[in-house]
C-alpha cells in the first residue's frame, strides 16, 4: 500500500505538489526539482498538461521512487483509447507506480499541437471505472488479469466552476466510480469553496484544495481570462498590483489558502510553476 494512501486513510493532513515531464529527454531538471521539495507526501506528474507535448508521465513517474519521493500518475482520456490506457495502467503497476489521477485532459486545441485529434474513447467517471475492474482482476472485455494492481485512484474537481449544480453531479459520479481522493483545480474564492465542502462532505471522500502560486496580477488576469473554472477575484487581483514584491504577496495568499485547508480540507495540493523553493515559505 502507498505511503499517500495509508495517510490519506488514516485521515492524515497531506501536501502534493507537481513536476511536468521534459519536453525531451533528459530528465535531470526535473528530478532536481522534485529533489528540492521540502514537507511533500506524494508529487504528481503531469501527463501533456495543458495539452502541450511532453515526454509521458508514465516515464518519469517510474523513476521517482528511486529519488525517494512517491508519484501520483496523471493519465488524461485525451490522448489514449481504452486499450492504451489499460496498457499503461498495467505498466504502471508493474514498475511499482500506483497512485493515480485520472482527468479528462484539455482539449488539444489550448495546447501547442491543435492539430492533434483528441481520443476521448473514455471519460474521466469511465477511467475510474475502468481502474476498478482492474484493481478487481480483469480487463474491460471481462479477461482475467496476470497478477491484479492495487491501485489508488484519485480525481479532479473544479469547486468556482458553474453552474454548480452539474459539476456536483459529476464529483458524485466520480465518488460512485471509485474515486478515493479528489485534488481540486486552483481555489481563490474561499467562500465558493466552503459552499462546495458542505455539499461534498457527506460523500466520505478527502478533498486537497488546489493551491496555485499567483506571482503577478498579470497572471492573475490570464487565469480568469484563459482556464476554465478558475477566478481570481478583483480584490486578489489588485491586491498583486498593489504589492511591492507581487511573488511574495502572491505567497501571502496561498499560505492563507492553506490556512483555510487546514481547517477545512484533508490537504492541499500545490502548484507553484518553478517557484518550489518557496513551498516552505507557503507551508510555514
Amino acid at each position: 500500500m502507498s505511503t499517500l494512501r495509508q495517510k490519506i486513510e488514516a485521515g492524515t493532513f497531506v501536501i502534493t505538489a507537481e513536476v511536468a515531464p521534459p519536453k525531451g529527454v533528459d530528465v535531470t531538471t526535473a528530478l532536481a526539482t522534485v529533489r528540492s521539495l521540502v514537507g511533500i507526501d506524494a508529487v504528481n506528474v503531469t501527463d501533456n498538461q495543458g495539452a502541450n507535448m511532453r515526454m509521458s508521465s508514465l516515464a518519469l513517474a517510474s523513476l521517482l521512487p528511486r529519488e525517494g519521493i512517491e508519484p501520483i500518475l496523471q493519465l488524461t482520456c485525451r490522448d489514449r483509447n481504452r486499450m492504451a490506457l489499460q496498457s499503461d495502467l498495467l505498466g504502471a503497476a508493474a514498475l511499482g507506480v500506483t497512485n493515480l489521477l485520472l482527468i479528462s485532459g484539455d482539449h488539444p486545441g489550448f495546447g501547442d499541437h491543435p492539430q492533434a485529434r483528441a481520443v476521448f474513447d473514455l471519460d474521466s467517471v469511465q477511467l475510474l471505472q475502468t481502474v476498478g475492474r482492474l484493481n478487481s482482476g480483469e480487463d474491460l472485455s471481462g479477461a482475467k488479469l496476470t497478477g491484479v494492481p492495487q491501485f489508488f485512484a484519485g480525481a479532479a474537481m473544479t469547486p468556482e466552476a458553474e453552474p454548480f449544480e452539474l459539476i456536483f453531479q459529476k464529483y458524485r459520479k466520480k465518488v460512485e466510480a471509485g474515486a478515493h481522493f479528489f485534488q481540486t483545480q486552483a481555489v481563490y474564492d474561499l467562500a465558493r469553496m466552503e459552499h462546495f465542502m458542505a455539499a461534498a462532505r457527506p460523500l466520505g471522500r478527502p478533498v486537497l484544495l488546489g493551491v496555485l502560486l499567483l506571482r503577478s496580477a498579470g497572471m492573475a488576469r490570464f487565469l480568469n481570462a484563459h482556464i476554465p473554472g478558475v477566478r481570481v477575484s478583483a480584490a486578489l487581483i489588485e491586491r498583486l498590483a498593489a504589492a511591492k514584491n507581487p511573488l511574495d504577496e502572491g505567497i501571502a495568499i496561498a499560505r492563507e489558502q492553506v490556512a483555510y485547508a487546514r481547517e477545512h480540507c484533508q490537504g492541499v495540493h500545490l502548484m507553484t510553476l518553478g517557484h518550489e523553493d518557496r513551498i516552505p515559505a507557503i507551508l510555514r
